[in-house]
C-alpha cells in the first residue's frame, strides 16, 4: 500500500499561496494534529546549522509549525543534538548560542531550544530494536522521553550519504556523541602519493587521529572516530573510505538509529522535508556551497521512508546547475547526489528502512 506524501510547490501567485500558509496547511493536510495531545511535550527536530553556514530551514517557517503545536494544546520545544566532530555546536552552551544567532530564539520561533543530549551529551536513553547491527542503540534523552515529534528536514546532499533527509534527521540527529560514534564505523586512509602534507586535514579533526609524517598524512585508525571531516578538507581528495564493504553498513546503521529514534512513539511523529536551497553538501559544514538545482517546494508525511523518497525523486526529476558541486547527472530523471558525491547509494536509506518496516517506498504524491 502507498504511502501518502503531501507536496507544496514553491511558486506562489498571491498572499494565500505564500510560503508559510503553504507550512500551515501541509500540517493539517497531513493529519500532524491527530498526532499531538494536549499537554503532550513536543519536540521539532531540527538542524540550526553551523556557523557559517545559511542553508538550514528558516526559522520564521518554524514558527508556523510551532503556532500549530500550540493550537492542539501541546508545549512545543525546538531541539537538536550535540555534535560528534569539534565545532559550533558541539556542547549545549554554544549549540544554543549559534541557534539564536541563527534566529531560533523565542521571540522569532515562539518556543524555547533545549539541547536533547543536555550539556555534554550525556543525558541519554537506551532503546532496544534486536536489529543486525544493533540490539539497542543510544538516543538524546529529551527526544527519548518527548511525547510526540515533528521532524524537520532540509533535504540536501551528503559526502558519504549520499543525501540527508528525515531518515538521516532521525539518525544522527537524534543520537548523542556515543550513537553518532557507533553509528560511524567506516575508518578513512590517506592516499600517499596524492597527499601533499598540507595540513588541511590534521587541523579540522577532533580527536588528533592525523599527524604529518615526511610530508605525507598518516591517520591513526585506533583514535579515527569516522567523522569525515578530513574528507571534506583535503583539497588533494587524497582521503578515501572502503566503499564496497564499509558505506554499506554504515548506511544500515544509520537507518537502525533512525528505527531506535522512533520507537515507542511511532503514531505520534509527524515529517516535513523542506526541498528548498538544495545544497551539496550538510548543514553541519561552516558554509554552504551554491544549489544543485532549483528550489522544489515543501512535502509532509506521516511515512519517514516515503517522504526521503518522494523527496529523492522529485530532487531527480529537475534539471541540474552547471555552476554548482555537481559535475555529472545534470539531466532530468539522473541522479544528482551521485552527480555529486560520485560513489555514494542515497537511496539504499529508503530500501533498508522498508526492509527493517520503519516505512514504503511506495508513495502517493499529493498537490495541496
Amino acid at each position: 500500500m502507498k504511502s501518502p506524501v503531501y507536496f507544496a510547490s514553491i511558486r506562489a501567485h498571491s498572499d494565500q499561496e505564500c510560503t508559510t500558509a503553504k507550512v500551515r496547511r501541509l500540517f493539517e493536510r497531513a493529519g500532524f494534529s491527530a498526532l499531538i495531545a494536549p499537554h503532550d511535550k513536543t519536540a521539532l527536530k531540527l538542524h540550526f546549522g553551523e556557523m557559517g553556514n545559511d542553508g538550514f530551514i528558516s526559522p520564521v517557517y518554524i514558527r508556523q509549525v510551532v503556532e500549530k503545536v500550540k493550537e492542539c494544546g501541546a508545549l512545543p520545544f525546538l531541539t537538536d543534538t550535540n555534535t560528534l566532530y569539534l565545532g559550533s555546536r558541539s556542547n549545549a552552551v554554544e549549540h544554543i548560542t549559534t541557534a539564536i544567532l541563527h534566529g531560533f530564539d523565542y521571540a522569532v520561533t515562539g518556543a524555547p531550544v533545549i539541547i536533547a543530549d543536555g550539556l555534554s551529551g550525556k543525558n541519554i536513553a537506551r532503546v532496544e530494536i534486536n536489529k543486525k547491527h544493533f540490539s539497542t542503540v543510544t538516543i538524546a534523552g529529551d527526544i527519548a522521553t518527548a511525547d510526540s515529534m515533528i521532524v524537520l528536514s532540509h533535504f540536501k546532499g551528503h559526502i558519504v550519504s549520499g543525501f540527508g533527509g528525515a531518515l538521516k534527521n532521525l539518525a544522527m540527529g537524534c543520537a548523542p556523541p556515543e550513537g553518532k560514534r557507533a553509528q560511524h564505523n567506516a575508518r578513512p586512509f590517506s592516499i600517499a602519493e596524492k597527499c601533499t602534507g598540507c595540513g588541511s586535514c590534521t587541523a579540522v579533526c577532533p580527536k588528533s587521529a592525523i599527524s604529518i609524517e615526511n610530508d605525507k598524512s598518516v591517520i591513526d585508525q585506533a583514535l579515527c572516530i569516522g567523522c569525515f571531516e578530513c574528507m571534506h578538507a583535503c583539497p588533494e581528495h587524497a582521503i578515501d573510505i572502503n566503499w564496497e564493504t564499509e558505506i554499506p553498513e554504515f548506511m544500515e546503521r544509520l537507518v537502525e538509529y533512525a528505527y531506535g529514534a522512533v520507537k515507542g512513539k511511532e503514531k505520534k511523529i509527524g515529517y516535513m522535508n523542506f526541498l528548498i536551497r538544495i545544497t551539496p553538501d550538510c548543514d553541519c559544514f561552516p558554509f554552504s556551497d551554491a544549489p544543485i538545482v532549483a528550489d522544489i517546494g515543501i512535502l509532509a508525511s506521516l511515512d519517514p521512508v516515503a517522504i526521503d523518497a518522494a523527496s529523492f525523486d522529485l530532487v531527480n526529476q529537475q534539471q541540474g546547475y552547471q555552476d554548482s558541486l555537481l559535475t555529472a547527472h545534470y539531466h532530468k530523471g539522473e541522479d544528482k547526489f551521485k552527480g555529486v558525491h560520485a560513489r555514494t547509494d542515497g537511496f539504499r536509506q529508503c530500501r533498508y528502512a522498508e526492509e527493517i518496516g520503519m516505512g514504503n517506498r511506495a508513495y502517493d504524491l499529493i498537490r495541496i
